[in-house]
């Protein structure tokens, strides 16, 4: 399951354990780590929700979030791969349409996927005719728990790794060459998965105000990511590389709009009425 070999690291720091990606077979189908953990993540969101139904009574149900459950993954899903098309390499996918759905050659941006579950959330409270924060504010600290399935998992797989660096416990990436680099995943983990789920869990058990717990994740994940980005390698395209890209990436540029949002929402919901819980 786990592989023994590690990856060498000559320059000193930490050797990277070459984990086998699959993490068992299945009739022989590989079932992958990678695809475990967004699944696990999924889950952690609709069950952590429908926890949150029954400690904040609302017109919102536990049967509301198994409803919106489906929506939430197609909005993931969707939103993830047209945000990368369109903010990553949009000349590319222009000249070559159909390559916009072959999701099996990599590709998703978690900005988009944000952007389509945020859709999915208020299309959904239409339908339903109810609040969509009721729905969001229970969500948010769980797709914190998410974000750290998927964090291990890119650890795992050694992608999206850092820059460069000195560091004490850097690590040799196979696909980063023999310098050793920023584990940035496990940073990108701890602050997005473990802190910012601990800081919204908590605000939640003292207290729901309306749009509160929403603004922070905004703001708390828009920040963490600005930060983060100054220690995870840049995307490799070249035209991510000019430009206003010499002195901010796509990661924080589209962040910033998450930060400002993220803190408008927040201090609204400081004149909301305090529910709480049960």
């Amino acid at each position: 399951m786990f592989g023994l070999e590690f990856y060498p690291n000559p320059f000193g720091g930490l050797a990277f354990p070459m984990f086998d990606p699959v993490a068992f077979s299945v009739f022989g189908l590989d079932v992958r780590w990678y695809g475990l953990a967004y699944i696990a993540g999924f889950f952690a969101v609709l069950a952590y929700a429908k926890w949150q139904t029954r400690r904040y009574p609302s017109n919102v149900t536990a049967e509301h979030m198994d409803g919106l459950f489906t929506w939430a993954i197609l909005g993931a899903i969707i939103g993830g791969r047209l945000g990368y098309t369109l903010f990553y390499n949009p000349g590319y996918y222009l000249s070559n349409p159909a390559e916009i759905l072959q999701t099996w050659h990599g590709g998703m941006s978690y900005h988009g996927g944000m952007l389509g579950v945020i859709i999915a959330i208020i299309g959904y409270a239409a339908f339903r005719k109810i609040d969509p924060f009721a729905l969001s504010d229970r969500m948010a600290p769980a797709v914190c728990l998410g974000l750290l399935f998927g964090r291990f998992a890119n650890f795992i797989n050694g992608e999206l790794y850092g820059r460069t660096t000195d560091v004490a416990w850097a690590i040799a990436f196979p696909a980063g060459g023999l310098l050793p680099r920023h584990p940035s995943q496990l940073y990108e983990g701890l602050l997005e998965g473990v802190i910012l789920f601990t800081v919204l869990h908590f605000t939640l058990r003292c207290r729901l105000r309306r749009g509160e717990v929403t603004g922070l994740f905004l703001l708390g994940y828009g920040a963490v990511r600005i930060f983060i980005e100054f220690f995870r390698q840049p995307d490799d395209l070249m035209h991510l590389k000019e430009g206003i890209f010499t002195v901010i990436t796509m990661g924080q540029l589209l962040s910033i709009p998450m930060v400002v949002a993220g803190g408008i929402m927040w201090w609204w919901s400081r004149s909301n009425k305090v529910v709480k819980p049960a």
